[in-house]
């Protein structure tokens, strides 16, 4: 079973506990996940089975889309109403203009510094193993991207978000940084991913929808059909699938029986190799004028 599930995490439980009750439930050899969820954030979590967890951090990459609740009036040391209030201050005189103004500013490429409960890792060790101490350290800013961030309800002392966003991202960061900015404080108080790429919360499955005999799988060749094909004839593909590099040169390829216009594939920099039959067997890197084996695929005919 090589498969991708668009999984709902639920609340209160970390990603890592949320893969091992899929990979239980469905008896996989391996399983791994695409982008983590706090264990408060619930929604879209994209769970890898066995030859799939190898194509985990392509997935990664892509961009998200969240829904997140925070509350004015204060600050805590975790970003979020999991932690301990830390600063409270009167918030009755926030206009929702000014959250207006505020969200515009945050738009396009800004900086972030990650929380000090995060995963972020320094010198080897995690952030929030550091923060459990009583330990802060400096963190370098990270450059993320705050593709729109839409309004969806001003009711104060809440006030709720659509944002899209791009890899990397901190909801509870973007959080604390409207409420510095609106100088009254603000921590997230709940985070639901409702998109990654193209696999949307309304098509995600729930741990009892695994049971189902309809299972809702996605396969490997679907899931990266965003990158380009080629399909190799049988002396390339014996070649490359122990990890000889595929020529390219300036004109197709005599190994090449699929994709006519070799410059074009250099809009993307990994493509999909398959098979003279069309079985997907693994993904390539551009690199000058070869194509590099970056993964290699055991899936059946």
């Amino acid at each position: 079973m090589n498969v991708v599930i668009n999984f709902n995490k639920p609340e209160n439980i970390s990603s890592h506990q949320a893969v091992a009750k899929v990979k239980r439930a469905l008896a996989a050899r391996k399983a791994g996940h695409a982008g983590t969820l706090d264990p408060l954030a619930t929604g879209v979590l994209i769970i890898c089975l066995n030859e799939a967890t190898k194509i985990a951090r392509f997935l990664t990459d892509l961009d998200k889309e969240y829904v997140v609740r925070m509350r004015l009036g204060g600050r805590t040391d975790t970003y979020d109403s999991t932690g301990t209030i830390i600063e409270e201050r009167d918030f009755s005189g926030v206009r929702e203009a000014e959250i207006r103004a505020i969200l515009k500013r945050l738009t396009g490429e800004i900086q972030q510094v990650p929380p000090m409960f995060s995963a972020v890792k320094i010198g080897g060790e995690p952030l929030y193993k550091m923060a459990r101490k009583g330990m802060t350290v400096e963190r370098a800013e990270r450059t993320v991207s705050i593709f729109r961030t839409d309004m969806l309800s001003f009711d104060l002392p809440y006030v709720d978000l659509k944002v899209h966003c791009s890899k990397g991202t901190y909801l509870r960061t973007l959080c604390d940084d409207i409420g510095t900015e609106l100088g009254v404080g603000a921590y997230m108080t709940s985070l639901q991913r409702t998109r990654i790429g193209n696999f949307r919360l309304e098509d995600s499955v729930s741990l009892a929808d695994l049971e189902d005999e309809e299972h809702p799988y996605y396969s490997i060749d679907s899931v990266l059909s965003g990158l380009r094909e080629l399909i190799l004839d049988d002396d390339t593909f014996q070649k490359a699938k122990h990890g000889v590099p595929v020529r390219i040169g300036g004109n197709v390829s005599s190994g090449l029986v699929k994709e006519n216009h070799p410059a074009s594939l250099y809009e993307n920099r990994y493509v999909r190799l398959k098979s003279p039959q069309n079985v997907l067997f693994g993904i390539g890197r551009l690199d000058d004028e070869e194509i590099k084996i970056e993964r290699l695929l055991n899936i059946p005919a």
